[in-house]
C-alpha cells in the first residue's frame, strides 16, 4: 500500500513538473493573444486563463522533465522564448487593428474627436475596431484555436529547443509586413475617400476663392467618416478574422 503511494505521489510530481514546462510555453501566449490578454484584465484573470490553458494543452504536449539539473535552465529560457515569439504573433493582429483604426481616423479627421476610451491612447474609431475585432474572435471560439495553435506548434518549435535566429527574424519581418499590409487594406477604403475630398476641395477652392471651405468640408468628412465606419466596420472586421484564423492554422507558412 505505502509502495503504491509512494509511485503515485511520484506520477503526479512528475506530471505536475510536466505540466510546469507547459505552462512556460502557454503564458506568454495567453499574455499577449486578442481578447484575453488585453491591459484591461486582470492579472489574477489572466494567471487562471494561462492555467486552464495549461491544463487544456498538457496532456498532448511532447514535454518532459530534463534528467540533467543543468538543462533545466536551458529547457526555462528556449520554453519562454518559443512562447513569446507564438504569442507576439498573435498580438501583431491587434496591432493591425490598432493601426487601420488610426488610418481611418486620421483620414477623415476623427483622431481627437470622443478622445480615447481604453487604456493605450487610441482615437475612437481605432478602439471600436479593436473591441469588435476581439469580440468576434472570442465569439467564434478563439479559445479553442489557440489550444490547437499551441498543440501544433510542437511541430515546428520543438521543445526545449530555441528557434533558429535567422528563421526567427525571416518569419517576424514577414509578420510586420502582413500586420501593416493588413492594416492598410482594413483603412483603405478611408484613404481613398479622404483624397477624393481633399481633391474636391482643391477645386472647390480654386473655382470659388471666396467660399469658406473649410466651414462646408469639416462637417462632410466627419459624417462620410462615421457613415463609412458604419458601412464598411463589419467587412472589414470579418477580413481580419479570417487573417487571424489563416494565421492559427498555418502560422509559419505551412
Amino acid at each position: 500500500m505505502t509502495a503504491d503511494l509512494t509511485r503515485l505521489i511520484e506520477a503526479l510530481a512528475q506530471d505536475g513538473l510536466a505540466l510546469g514546462l507547459v505552462f512556460l510555453r502557454v503564458g506568454p501566449v495567453v499574455a499577449l493573444m486578442p481578447g484575453f490578454g488585453e491591459s484591461a484584465i486582470p492579472m489574477r484573470v489572466k494567471l487562471a486563463l494561462a492555467l486552464a490553458m495549461t491544463l487544456i494543452v498538457g496532456p498532448g504536449a511532447p514535454t518532459a522533465w530534463p534528467g540533467d539539473d543543468a538543462a533545466i535552465a536551458s529547457v526555462f529560457v528556449s520554453e519562454t522564448v518559443n512562447g513569446l515569439a507564438l504569442g507576439i504573433g498573435l498580438r501583431s493582429f491587434v496591432f493591425a487593428l490598432q493601426i487601420a483604426g488610426t488610418i481611418a481616423a486620421q483620414a477623415t479627421s476623427l483622431s481627437q474627436i470622443l478622445g480615447s476610451a481604453g487604456a493605450e491612447p487610441m482615437p475612437a474609431m481605432g478602439q471600436t475596431l479593436t473591441m469588435a475585432g476581439l469580440c468576434l474572435a472570442v465569439m467564434a471560439g478563439l479559445h479553442v484555436e489557440v489550444a490547437v495553435y499551441l498543440l501544433g506548434s510542437y511541430d515546428y518549435l520543438p521543445f526545449a529547443r530555441y528557434p533558429a535566429g535567422a528563421d526567427l527574424l525571416d518569419w517576424g519581418s514577414a509578420l510586420l509586413a502582413r500586420a501593416f499590409s493588413l492594416a492598410f487594406t482594413l483603412g483603405a477604403v478611408f484613404l481613398i475617400i479622404s483624397t477624393l475630398y481633399n481633391l474636391t476641395l482643391g477645386v472647390i477652392n480654386r473655382a470659388m476663392p471666396q467660399l469658406m471651405v473649410a466651414f462646408v468640408g469639416a462637417p462632410a468628412i466627419t459624417l462620410a467618416g462615421v457613415a463609412l465606419l458604419y458601412l464598411f466596420a463589419v467587412t472589414a472586421i470579418t477580413v481580419w478574422h479570417d487573417a487571424l484564423r489563416g494565421f492559427l492554422a498555418a502560422p509559419f507558412g505551412g
